[in-house]
């Protein structure tokens, strides 16, 4: 009976536009001084989400001060931190498979400028990037553990540090502290939701197994949603899923796209749309369910048999090597900016078709440094797609990742932005 009572209790659309303004509002007030990575600003917010979240009955898997690490930056080094909870599953069986749901909390900080020989700070609250990715996640956090009765997967959410800073906390999380990363079983990002209108719909992106993907989506609309997300076709923002669909992890990400006052100081909370925030809220609360009450999540690929018996060795991905591959000594930034954007070609039908967005290529570096296995993991258009896997396809040879000493066959995935000026 009472299980029966709380099923009822959930079907339903939650109020929770005040609660989603109140989180966006604490993390652009000044005291956080737009929450640059490594600064105290970061550290506050960090600390808003831990108590935000051990609130709400979430079991908290690091103590306020979060899940610490430093990057490289420059000749100096940024200390950043992720905080993570978990709402254990209903399901004996499948409570120790797990979906994460993750927000970047960080954004650029300020910046001073001399006005009438006196100096201005200027902040840069990153209310759509990505406070509104926060909030939505506290949100679902709080409903989640409220009915944790009704989600046979356990579901992880994470504030992860530093994601400006090349998505630094997520691959930390996925590469060095959760040591159970082979039972996360798909990842939610949420990223930019906070906008609405014409030119900021709500719409997703995946990598899962198209008729995974389509059953999930098709299941949630049967719930008592008001809203729901269309797929994304052009420019895909390069988020926090990325480390997770390296290791083949399912993948989906939900944003309302880039605004014009993106990465601007003019991004404020005033801009956002807490009601379609709401419905987007609730719309991703009953897509959660479906997701973890799925019997079987596939790993990316898995699906694809003739893929995998095309080699019988193993390929690893590019961050589970103790040395990953390099190209002329560096990493795949100085792929992409010295031999993909230098050779690149924009195709001229592109241009008169007014064609833009970002192609995910994914290809193989050999034992002997050789480029094989060159594929689009996400398209924009054919026209954009083959020029993408015809610059990679060319590349010089790379220098093979390692493990424990040996040469091992890597997977590596860039995002190749096509823009028109």
């Amino acid at each position: 009976m009472l299980e029966f009572c709380a099923a009822g209790l959930a079907a339903q659309n939650f109020a929770v536009a005040p609660q989603l303004r109140r989180h966006v509002q604490a993390l652009c007030d000044e005291e956080m001084e737009g929450r640059l990575a490594g600064s105290e600003g970061e550290r506050l917010a960090a600390a808003y989400v831990y108590r935000e979240l051990a609130g709400a009955g979430v079991v908290m898997l690091t103590d306020s001060s979060g899940q610490d690490f430093t990057i490289a930056s420059g000749n100096d080094s940024i200390a950043s931190r992720n905080i993570v909870g978990i709402v254990e599953g209903s399901d004996p069986d499948l409570r120790e498979e797990y979906i994460v749901v993750g927000a970047h909390i960080d954004h650029l900080g300020t910046h001073t400028l001399t006005v009438d020989g006196e100096p201005v700070v200027q902040v840069y609250s990153g209310a759509d990037a990505n406070a509104s990715g926060v909030a939505v996640m506290l949100e679902l956090a709080r409903l989640v553990s409220e009915y944790r009765g009704l989600f046979r997967r356990s579901i992880i959410f994470v504030g992860f540090g530093a994601g400006e800073q090349g998505v630094a906390g997520s691959w930390y999380f996925v590469n060095r502290a959760f040591e159970q990363i082979r039972n996360v079983r798909a990842m939610v990002d949420i990223d930019m939701i906070g906008r609405s209108g014409e030119d900021a719909p709500f719409r997703y992106f995946t990598q899962m197994a198209p008729q995974e993907s389509d059953h999930v989506l098709d299941q949630t609309l049967r719930e008592p949603v008001v809203t729901w997300p269309q797929p994304m076709r052009q420019v895909i923002p390069t988020s926090d899923y990325l480390p997770f669909h390296e290791q083949r992890i399912p993948v989906f990400l939900f944003s309302s796209g880039v605004s014009r006052e993106y990465r601007t100081i003019k991004d404020t909370p005033r801009l956002l749309d807490y009601s379609a925030m709401e419905a987007r809220c609730n719309y991703l609360y009953y897509f959660l369910q479906v997701l973890a009450g799925q019997d079987v999540i596939s790993k990316v690929g898995e699906e694809d048999t003739a893929a995998r018996a095309k080699y019988a060795e193993k390929v690893y991905a590019a961050s589970e090597c103790d040395v990953r591959p390099q190209f002329f000594h560096s990493n795949e930034n100085h792929f992409l900016q010295n031999w993909v954007y230098k050779y690149l070609k924009y195709p001229r039908k592109a241009i008169e078709q007014n064609l833009h967005g970002q192609v995910l290529v994914s290809f193989i570096i050999e034992k002997d440094g050789s480029v094989t296995d060159v594929r689009v993991e996400h398209g924009v258009d054919e026209l954009l797609d083959d020029e993408a896997v015809r610059v990679v396809s060319v590349s010089p040879k790379w220098i093979p990742g390692r493990i424990k000493g040996e040469k091992v066959r890597t997977r590596i995935v860039i995002p190749i932005e096509f823009r028109l000026k």
